[in-house]
């Protein structure tokens, strides 16, 4: 019973400052994207597709979560736009907190959207609000079909899934099928994309999707 109170304690206080960040996100008109996923998903591959092709009016920010290194901060920097890197020394993913630090950071009031890429983890952060508009669950083909019953909480928790690395679907032995029966029997309401960071399929779609969110085109 002890474990479950402090439990409950430490989330209880992760959520009050997930909603001081949901209001702080609010007063600018700030569109977050919480990027999940098992680590090796393709994320931060993903986000530098994405920052290649949204127009520079989609003024955009980042916060990397890592357990260590800056590493894929360094990848994203490159696309020319604000990033700030949290280390989590040991911890399986971000806090409320942590994220009220790193917008310290960023100018709000010039942003129009923000991603914030968490620990590589499918477990832990589905349970931890951020203060996000929404969170966004990246799977590869390559995990398999049965991801989404494997770990529930993070897709019945999310707005939408990218199925990511579909040039391998003929190697990995998934089935988009599958995956989406399995996905939306547990969340219903999933927008699903379904992407290849190689040959560029389906990241147009996803690009236009993101602009709508930030205010720019219609869907």
């Amino acid at each position: 019973m002890s474990i479950v109170t402090i439990e409950r304690r430490v989330l209880e206080k992760n959520d009050a400052m997930a909603a001081a960040n949901r209001q702080r996100f609010a007063r600018y008109g700030l569109t977050v994207l919480n990027l999940v996923s098992s680590p090796g998903a393709g994320k931060t591959t993903l986000l530098e597709r994405t920052l290649e092709r949204l127009p520079r009016t989609v003024r955009t920010a980042v916060i990397e979560g890592d357990v260590q290194t800056d590493l894929d901060a360094k990848r994203v920097a490159k696309f020319g736009v604000p990033v700030v890197q949290i280390v989590t020394n040991g911890s399986c993913h971000l806090e409320a907190h942590l994220v009220e630090q790193a917008i310290g950071a960023l100018d709000l009031a010039n942003l129009d959207l923000l991603v914030i890429e968490n620990v590589g983890n499918l477990v832990c952060p589905a349970a931890y609000d951020l203060g996000e508009t929404m969170k966004v669950v990246v799977l590869s083909t390559t995990e398999g079909d049965d991801k989404p019953l494997k770990y529930p909480a993070m897709f019945r928790n999310a707005a939408v899934l990218v199925i990511n690395k579909i040039d391998l679907l003929p190697f990995s032995g998934a089935s988009l099928e599958a995956i989406r029966k399995n996905a939306t029997g547990i969340n219903p309401d999933l927008r699903i994309f379904e992407v290849s960071c190689v040959t560029g399929e389906g990241l147009d779609e996803w690009c236009r999707w993101l602009e709508h969110c930030a205010g720019y085109v219609n869907a």
